[in-house]
């Protein structure tokens, strides 16, 4: 009996390792994460500093199919956060692009 309990132990206690290996990582917001993946998502700890490879053409595009119209005044700053004012609905606001793609309207 005692060999069969001890058996039943080693082989739950080899299956959790498995398990271990095959579980996602917890999400983050941390501000170092990747670029986004899609349009559609926006980093929670938007904008984002870090080296922006967008050129203000690419910067202007992005804001405005986020629904912006116009774009007006963007400057990349020294964070390599692309700033700028737009309109939205109707009214003017100040919006920010970083180097995820996240849009970002202040």
């Amino acid at each position: 009996m005692k060999k069969l309990l001890l058996a039943a132990i080693l082989l739950g206690a080899s299956t959790f390792g498995a398990l271990a290996q095959t579980s996602t990582p917890p999400a983050t917001t941390n501000g170092e994460t990747p670029a986004v993946a899609t349009p559609d998502t926006t980093n929670p700890t938007a904008p984002v500093a870090g080296a922006n490879s967008f050129t203000e053409d690419q910067a202007r595009k992005r804001i405005v199919d986020a629904g912006y119209t116009d774009v007006a005044g963007l400057k990349l700053d020294s964070e390599g956060v692309w700033r700028g004012s737009a309109q939205k609905g109707g009214k003017s606001v100040q919006v920010s692009l970083d180097y995820q793609g996240n849009v970002v309207a202040n």
